[in-house]
């Protein structure tokens, strides 16, 4: 679709360790298709272990250390989930100010499962109608948001979704919105 080019756009997919693969790499792959770059950042420096449902999966490369990011540098946000990632991104006071620069700069952010725990620490789910894997419904509720359970939610620059049965929906809104910002206005500041 014409209106979902994401061309010339610079993607960062925040994860650590335990990272639910399928959550990093079917929107990673939408995301190409539409011809925007991505760029796994994380608190590893060369490699993230993914998690396979049940059991650890494949490694990613790093494609820049969180320690080395500069989120100016990055259009838009994707957050996968498994429960493990983002429970330590949560503890990791450089991914939460990574995360945050995205929500205070009104960049878009999608992130699904257990992926919006980083959105909790980011303070930028209050007022928020928001969706997520079910056990974070209280950790949601409490910091301000309206959870509900939904295949898919977006409220303004925040696309969230509950689990990877989700994914076609999730990746159909988070190109949506990605590339909506994209016809706004430029996303990044050009030298």
């Amino acid at each position: 679709m014409a209106n979902n080019n994401l061309q010339g756009k610079k993607i960062a997919i925040l994860v650590a360790d335990g990272f639910e693969q399928v959550e990093l790499l079917e929107p990673r792959k939408a995301l190409d298709e539409a011809g925007a770059t991505t760029q796994v950042v994380s608190p590893a420096d060369k490699k993230v272990k993914g998690w396979n449902m049940k059991e650890w999966g494949d490694e990613v490369t790093v494609d820049v250390p969180l320690k080395a990011a500069n989120p100016e540098e990055f259009d838009a946000l994707l957050l996968p989930g498994g429960v493990m990632n983002p429970d330590n991104l949560r503890m990791i006071p450089e991914a939460v100010k990574f995360v945050k620069h995205f929500t205070d700069e009104g960049k878009p952010v999608a992130s699904i499962c257990h992926g919006p725990w980083s959105l909790v620490e980011a303070d930028a789910v209050r007022g928020k109608k928001v969706t997520s894997w079910p056990s974070l419904k209280t950790d949601l509720r409490n910091a301000g948001a309206n959870w509900v359970d939904k295949e898919c939610v977006r409220d303004g620059q925040i696309v969230t979704s509950r689990k990877p049965d989700d994914i076609p929906a999730f990746n159909r809104e988070m190109i949506q919105l990605f590339s909506e910002r994209a016809q706004d206005k430029p996303l990044r500041k050009t030298a």
